[in-house]
């Protein structure tokens, strides 16, 4: 029998059928008949991971062809890292993010100093991928026509006559790095808010489809905001992270000085495809979570709200403005994709904590008691995860 909160696997027979049983991590649960899943001999090499999950909710166990689909996004995770690893040193929650956010089929954005290699991180992950990339400069003189593209005027030199002919802009990839996403201007942004969220553009009333998979990697500055338009809060929501990129640990910079500074150039091996990367986000959907994990997603999202009846003491003196319903939503879905690359076959609650940080720094708006205070939207998250606590599952 598996366990529906930590994944870990329990020897029982059927003569315990009807009796609560209860996990290490506290879970307690009563061994029914469709809840036991066949174990392979103790001295096969057959991995518990490689297991089909728990009916959860009703759901059935994933078939033969969609559990090989989960199994190689697991594998792929970790060729990835090690790829990206000769590239990109340290960072390693920062590209776990990233991939997350990618294998669930949503948009990241990424703060941090110039310098940290924001840049870089998004180049060799579209070369490891196989997928085009592009990248805009945001400036304050940039205008929508050079993202979505226009129409060009033309001359058939055959016929002499003119056509209109639409010409691409760099939005018609598979990834594109919008690079300080903040310098543009708002008509400017909200052209690129219409890619994110509907996944084409309108040019000259036609609607045009932007090429599948699709993601946008916003980076801006959290230093120098003079001259800087503050991204509204319904394109921020679009974004799945938030992803901060910190500065580097003392060993990673020695060696990035180093690599940097010698003749030091890695190559990267392509290891998915466009058609393999749609595969894996359909089975990121399918993985199961517990009415107890989604139960606590909605909690966390819920006590965010100050003028909620849920919320903390705390909350309704540091946060001015609490997550919407979408917040609920990327919780789930990342700790489905963050289950699967760490080998499990089911969210957790754990997940669910562990993407906490990244969904929801960037949509809530602290109060300016606590900005004078110097309380981040950081610590005002971490928190609330030690305060509302996961219920038990229903027995």
């Amino acid at each position: 029998m598996q366990c529906i909160a930590c994944g870990r696997i329990r020897r029982v027979s059927h003569q315990h059928l009807g009796r609560r049983l209860k996990c290490n991590c506290g879970n307690i649960a009563v061994i029914e008949e469709q809840a036991l899943i066949p174990l392979p001999p103790k001295n096969s090499r057959q991995s518990a991971t490689t297991l089909p999950p728990p009916r959860v909710g009703g759901e059935q166990p994933f078939p033969d062809d969609q559990l090989a689909v989960i199994e190689s996004l697991r594998d792929s995770f970790r060729n990835i890292t090690t790829q990206l690893s000769t590239v990109i040193v340290g960072q390693q929650d920062v590209i776990e993010e990233v991939l997350i956010s990618i294998f669930c089929r949503a948009h990241v954005l990424l703060t941090g100093v110039p310098g940290l290699a924001k840049t870089l991180l998004i180049d060799s992950i579209s070369k490891v991928l196989n997928l085009d990339f592009r990248r805009i400069q945001f400036t304050p003189d940039l205008m929508p026509a050079d993202i979505t593209g226009t129409e060009v005027l033309q001359e058939d030199r055959t016929t002499g006559t003119r056509n209109f002919q639409f010409v691409e802009g760099p939005v018609f990839s598979n990834m594109v790095l919008a690079d300080e996403i903040n310098r543009a201007p708002p008509k400017t942004q909200a052209a690129l808010l219409e890619a994110m969220q509907e996944r084409h553009v309108t040019i000259a009333g036609q609607t045009m489809e932007l090429p599948s998979p699709f993601f946008v990697m916003a980076t801006q500055n959290p230093i120098e905001q003079e001259g800087t338009y503050p991204l509204p809060e319904a394109q921020l929501d679009r974004f799945l992270f938030n992803c901060v990129v910190d500065y580097p640990e003392s060993a990673d910079e020695f060696r990035i000085i180093k690599q940097a500074t010698s003749g030091h150039q890695p190559s990267l091996n392509k290891l998915l495809d466009a058609e393999q990367i749609q595969k894996l986000q359909q089975a990121v959907r399918n993985v199961p979570a517990a009415d107890h994990v989604i139960a606590y997603a909605r909690d966390l999202v819920q006590a965010t709200r100050p003028s909620g009846g849920v919320a903390p003491g705390f909350v309704k003196e540091m946060i001015g403005w609490g997550a919407g319903p979408r917040a609920g939503i990327a919780l789930i879905i990342a700790a489905k994709a963050r289950a699967v690359l760490h080998g499990r076959l089911h969210a957790t609650t754990a997940d669910v904590a562990s993407v906490a940080l990244p969904v929801l720094r960037h949509r809530i708006v602290t109060t300016f008691h606590a900005e004078a205070a110097g309380v981040q939207r950081d610590d005002v998250i971490r928190k609330l995860i030690e305060v509302i606590r996961p219920q038990p599952p229903r027995a």
